[in-house]
């Protein structure tokens, strides 16, 4: 089921007045029930491994709980995530490990005979494994009590509002939540509703607008013209980020309303001035989970060892081997002879090559949790560049500009833009199907062909695409100010007049065609 389409409305209708009807385990029953009949809405076969993933992570926690040897500890960790991951990796990673050692055998002259499965992925299976671990995890380390309660913790893992495509909220953050009963209260059905309309217009407006144009651009780039396909990569941008963030609103906003706090998963990331700082505004909920169950116990910024040489270069020879880049070794071998000798340089910086290495695996398994594909990891690769060289040239960046007194706001404009312009570069890796479609998009923009609004196809398309991105970036902005959207909540008038504009807005520019989100693919 999904957020724009009929059914979730009339479920929503259905579901809201019982939940605050019951109290109690009858409403922690009615959740369970609700959450499944969400996710099954979609293919009930399905419900099965959220149900395994449950029973195994609420036994593993009740028998963490109940023991203090340290070698039955680790096993039970351990089997909770060769589980999961196994799940994980078996639905969403099979066909592409082994269509990946197919296509490197056949680059070695050999000829393997076997032929890939074809493996159904199921909706938001990335989202509720990272989810459920985050739990086993943080009770292997002490980090929060056990959960007893397993309706209790069944519901913390398939609540549904967040079910399929995140935000993901964490154990030690929600599942305190469930022990009182939330009782209805305006202030946040009027809060809630106004995140849940602002999501709406993010998707239904926004994102199903831009979608046929950028679909047009990446169907068969050769056919476009340098400023059309640089449009196409814009809209890109800006249809994934209202895509992605206006379901995380509609989420956020619908736990408001039944009582819940979420985290934010979004904050105007596209004006960030480096790329650390887009990171802490992307995908909040996944970058945080990352850096604190990978990217530290890695060894973070005191280091490591190893394991963090050994699956970096493992993953850049594989993505260098499937695509036939080696310039990528030549330039990250460059990058790391930079590192290198500004470290030994640098006396008084403690930083390592470690650190750095275990920038690039963290980002390069982030790029591999969205798809299995390599195009994926490429794009990942690219971020995980862009923050080592922004580690190692920032400094003297910053210098330069200092000496040549430019004004702060223009610095932050420079910033924003260059910040915005590589992030844009690594989307069309993102999107594009394969890597000859985004080489010919990157190919088709650079030739600088046709550079004129005359040979951009679908004008009208076009005009409409950037009024509603001026409208976004032109709300963020005053929300960044001004507070725009508390402002817009607190005031009943400013609220009735925001609230109809949001309205009149969807119904006017929005796409009804119950159009799937494009997270759900993760």
């Amino acid at each position: 089921m999904i957020f724009n389409s009929l059914p979730f409305f009339i479920f929503i209708a259905v579901f809201l007045p019982l939940y605050f009807a019951l109290k109690g385990k009858a409403r922690l029953l009615l959740c369970l029930a609700g959450s499944y009949f969400f996710y099954g809405w979609w293919d009930y076969r399905f419900l099965s491994l959220i149900v395994i993933s449950t029973l195994i992570d609420y036994l593993v926690g009740l028998k963490l709980d109940n023991t203090d040897d340290f070698d039955q500890r680790k096993k039970l960790l351990l089997t909770s995530m060769v589980i999961n991951l196994g799940f994980l990796a078996f639905f969403k990673y099979f066909n592409f490990f082994i269509e990946s050692f197919t296509s490197m055998a056949e680059s070695m002259g050999v000829t393997p005979s076997w032929n890939t499965l074809h493996i159904i992925l199921p909706v938001g299976i990335s989202f509720y494994t990272f989810q459920s671990m985050s739990y086993t995890i943080d009770v292997y380390f002490r980090k929060i009590d056990v959960e007893k309660d397993f309706l209790r913790f069944a519901t913390f893992i398939s609540f549904f509002p967040q079910l399929v495509a995140g935000p993901i909220v964490r154990a030690i953050d929600f599942l305190p939540q469930f022990k009182k009963d939330r009782q209805f209260e305006w202030d946040r059905l009027i809060a809630g509703s106004g995140q849940m309309l602002w999501g709406f217009f993010k998707k239904v407006a926004i994102a199903d607008s831009l979608a046929p144009f950028v679909d047009q651009c990446f169907a068969a780039p050769g056919g476009f013209s340098s400023l059309h396909l640089t449009i196409g990569v814009i809209f890109y941008s800006f249809q994934i980020y209202c895509d992605f963030s206006g379901y995380s609103d509609i989420a956020i906003g619908l736990a408001r309303v039944m009582g819940f706090d979420f985290p934010d998963n979004f904050k105007t990331p596209y004006f960030s001035k480096n790329f650390s700082e887009f990171w802490t505004r992307w995908h909040i909920s996944l970058s945080s989970w990352l850096r604190d169950y990978l990217y530290i116990p890695l060894g973070g910024n005191r280091g490591g060892g190893f394991g963090s040489i050994f699956f970096t270069c493992l993953f850049l020879l594989l993505s260098i081997v499937m695509t036939g880049w080696w310039w990528l070794l030549i330039l990250y071998a460059v990058v790391a002879f930079a590192m290198n000798n500004w470290m030994k340089k640098d006396n008084k910086n403690k930083t390592t090559v470690f650190n750095y290495m275990n920038l690039s695996i963290t980002m390069l398994l982030g790029g591999l949790w969205h798809g299995a594909s390599w195009a994926f990891v490429v794009w990942g690769f690219l971020h995980g560049l862009y923050l080592v060289v922004q580690r190692l040239a920032g400094p003297y960046w910053n210098s330069l500009l200092d000496r040549l007194k430019i004004p702060n706001m223009l610095q932050n404009g420079i910033a924003i833009f260059i910040v915005y312009v590589c992030t844009c570069f690594a989307w069309i890796y993102f999107r594009a199907p394969d890597f000859d479609i985004a080489n010919q998009v990157i190919a088709g923009i650079g030739s600088l062909e046709g550079f004129s609004f005359g040979t951009v196809v679908n004008k009208f398309i076009v005009m409409k695409g950037f009024i509603l991105i001026f409208m976004l970036v032109g709300v963020e902005i005053l929300d960044f100010k001004f507070k725009f959207y508390k402002v817009a909540i607190q005031s009943p008038a400013f609220r009735i007049v925001s609230f109809a504009c949001l309205l009149w807005l969807i119904s006017f520019f929005g796409s009804f065609g119950a159009n799937s989100f494009i997270y759900f693919q993760f």
